[in-house]
């Protein structure tokens, strides 16, 4: 979902109707902390484990954010899965995409500017996303002179 400032200074997507009235109004930073916002709640809510969030600005432009959880099983992670979409939908998100649900092993959440990674904890312990987005993991490397 691309959001677009129009001529009137709020927030658009021609023809979408993804988003709810209000939200219309937000700028786009405001609109991605509110996305964040209600997914790290529901996460919280759904007492998903070691919750991180990753900030992605200036590192790539597929996001602004990015949250890494667990959840304790297959069940877990899917009955998180299904509620973070399911407050986005109701929040006046709903065009967020799901993919992985039907293993829930690793489903990945793509909302707009927040991408969430909901993992069991073997298979978060084998991909180690936040080492592969860390600050050190991109740092220039040293060389000696």
């Amino acid at each position: 979902m691309k959001i677009v400032s129009d001529s009137d200074d709020h927030i658009s997507d021609a023809g979408d109707e993804e988003i709810s009235g209000a939200l219309r109004e937000l700028t786009p930073e405001a609109l991605s902390a509110e996305i964040l916002r209600i997914i790290l709640s529901e996460l919280d809510d759904g007492k998903a484990e070691n919750i991180v969030t990753i900030p992605l600005e200036g590192k790539t432009d597929i996001a602004d954010h990015m949250v890494v959880a667990s959840g304790r099983s297959q069940r877990h992670v899917g009955a998180l899965a299904d509620n973070v979409m399911r407050r986005l939908k109701g929040a006046g998100f709903g065009r967020a995409q799901i993919e992985g649900a039907n293993a829930c092993d690793w489903v990945l959440i793509d909302a707009a500017d927040v991408i969430v990674h909901l993992f069991r904890p073997e298979v978060r312990e084998f991909y180690n996303l936040e080492r592969v987005w860390s600050e050190t993991a991109h740092a220039p490397m040293k060389t000696d002179a």
